[in-house]
C-alpha cells in the first residue's frame, strides 16, 4: 500500500514524501487505518518494521482534524511513553519531520539533562509530548505537566519498559490521564505481564502481530561463524580487514565487553564509537551523531542502549555475543536490509552459545548458513548435522527425514 492511498492530510503526505517514504510497511498498513478510526490497539512487531510512523502519522492526522476551528492554548493531547532517552529523541525527530508543514508543537522530556529548558518549553504549550517515565513523573509532581487533556496515549517498547522496571510508573501515568482516551501499545514481544497490563488499561483492543520470521527480511544475508570465544576479536579484525566495509553495528552483551572491543578496534586505527548505559547522555548522543554523520563507521553497543535508535543505511550487523533471547537477534539484524536495501548479519558463536543458536533458528524457522572459510573454525555442534546448510551432492532431490516431517523446504 502506498502512503498516498491512506486518508492522510496533504501536509503529512508532503512531509512523508520528503523523507522518501512511499510504500507503507506491514505494521503501518495494518495500524494506521485502525488508529484513524480511534481504535485501541496492541501491536507486536520488531525493531525496523516502521512502528514509530505507524502511530505518529495517524496521531498527527487526528490532531489536525481536531485543530481545525480551534484557537485555544496548546495542551497535551497526545502522550508517548518510551523507556529510554535515545528512543524519546528518536520519536520526537519523527514527529517533527512528519508534522513540519503543520502548526503542531512537539517536545520530549527525559532524564540526564537539565529540567529547566524542558519546563520552559512545556510552559509555552505542546500538542504532542514524548517522555520517559521517570522524568515525566518528576515534572508532573512539580506541577509542570497536566495530563488531564490527553486524548491519545502511546506505550512504546512496552516489553523493554517491563525489563527496565518501569511498569509501576506506567500504571501511575496512565491513571493520571483521562479514563476516556485512545490507547496504543507497541511491543516487540507480549510477555504475560505486558498482556496483563494491556487487559487492565485497554478497552476492547485490536491485536496486530507482525511475525518475527516476516521481519527477518529476505534481503538480509544471515551468516554464522563457529569459533573459540578467545578468537572473537581476532575474527572481527580479520573480517574488517578483508571482507567488511560500510556502516557496521557490533552488538556485545555487556558494557565491559563494549569498552574492551572499542579499545582493540581503536588500537587498530578503525573509526569506532560506542554506546552503553554507563555513558552520559551527551556522550551517547555524540556517538550516535558521529555514526550517522560517518565520522565513525563502526558503532559498538549493548542491546538496551541501542534499542529503538533509528539509524538508516546500516550495511552490516555483527552479533559478537549471541543473545540468549532469540527475539533480540531479530531486533539486532532488523537494523540492516531496510527500505529494500540488502544487508549482512554475522553471528560469532562460541561453544557455550550453541543452545542460543538453536533457539534463534527455531524462532526464525530456518537454519543460519554456517561459514567455514575463516582462520578460527571449530566443528559445529552435533545438532547442526541434522540440519543441512547445503544441498547434498550425493543425494540429489532426496529430502531428509526432518524435512519430510515438517513438509517445509529449508533452502
Amino acid at each position: 500500500m502506498q502512503f498516498s492511498e491512506l486518508p492522510l492530510h496533504k501536509s503529512i503526505l508532503k512531509a512523508v514524501a520528503t523523507e522518501r517514504f512511499h510504500t507503507a510497511t506491514k505494521v503501518q498498513e495494518k495500524a494506521i487505518p485502525l488508529v484513524l478510526n480511534k481504535k485501541n490497539i496492541i501491536v507486536s512487531a520488531q525493531t525496523g518494521t516502521g512502528k514509530t510512523a505507524a502511530f505518529a502519522l495517524p496521531i498527527i492526522q487526528l490532531l489536525l482534524e481536531k485543530q481545525e476551528g480551534e484557537e485555544e492554548a496548546k495542551k497535551i493531547k497526545s502522550l508517548i511513553i518510551t523507556p529510554t532517552r535515545e528512543l524519546a529523541i528518536q520519536i520526537l525527530e519523527n514527529f517533527k519531520s512528519f508534522s513540519k508543514h503543520t502548526t503542531l508543537a512537539n517536545t520530549a522530556v527525559f532524564g540526564g539533562v537539565s529540567l529547566e529548558p524542558q519546563k520552559e518549553i512545556l510552559a509555552k504549550g505542546v500538542d504532542v509530548l514524548v517522555a520517559t517515565p521517570g522524568r515525566l513523573i518528576d515534572l508532573q509532581m512539580q506541577g509542570n505537566i497536566d495530563l488531564s487533556t490527553v486524548e491519545i496515549l502511546v506505550l512504546d517498547e512496552a516489553d523493554l519498559m517491563l525489563d527496565m522496571g518501569f511498569i509501576a510508573d506506567v500504571k501511575k501515568i496512565e491513571a493520571l490521564c483521562p479514563k476516556k482516551k485512545q490507547t496504543l501499545l507497541f511491543s516487540a514481544t507480549i510477555p504475560e505481564k505486558i498482556d496483563q497490563l494491556a487487559n487492565r488499561i485497554l478497552k476492547n483492543p485490536i491485536k496486530i502481530e507482525i511475525n518475527p520470521e516476516e521481519t527477518t527480511a529476505k534481503n538480509i544475508g544471515q551468516l554464522l561463524y563457529y569459533l573459540p570465544k578467545k578468537n572473537k576479536t581476532d575474527l572481527c579484525l580479520h573480517l574488517l580487514r578483508h571482507t567488511l566495509n560500510g556502516k557496521i553495528i557490533i552488538f556485545r552483551r555487556t558494557k565491559l565487553g563494549v569498552d574492551k572491543l572499542e579499545k582493540s578496534l581503536l588500537k587498530n586505527d578503525y573509526k569506532v564509537t560506542s554506546i552503553h548505559g554507563d555513558k552520559t547522555q551527551a556522550i551517547r548522543n555524540k556517538a550516535i551523531e558521529d555514526f550517522k554523520n560517518k565520522k565513525a563507521n563502526i558503532l559498538i553497543a549493548t542491546d538496551v542502549a541501542a534499542r529503538g535508535i533509528d539509524i538508516t543505511n546500516v550495511d552490516v550487523i555483527i552479533n559478537f555475543d549471541i543473545s540468549n533471547i532469540p527475539e533480540t537477534y531479530v531486533h539486532r539484524i532488523g537494523r540492516t536490509g531496510r527500505a529494500g536495501k540488502s544487508g549482512i548479519a554475522l553471528s560469532f558463536c562460541s561453544p557455550d552459545e550453541n543452545s542460543y543458536i538453536k533457539l534463534i533458528e527455531s524462532l526464525i524457522e530456518k537454519p543460519i548458513k554456517v561459514i567455514t572459510d575463516h582462520p578460527y573454525i571449530i566443528n559445529p555442534p552435533k545438532h547442526r548435522k541434522k540440519q543441512p546448510n547445503t544441498i547434498s551432492k550425493n543425494k540429489k532431490g532426496r529430502k531428509s527425514e526432518a524435512s519430510k516431517k515438517k513438509k517445509k523446504r529449508w533452502y
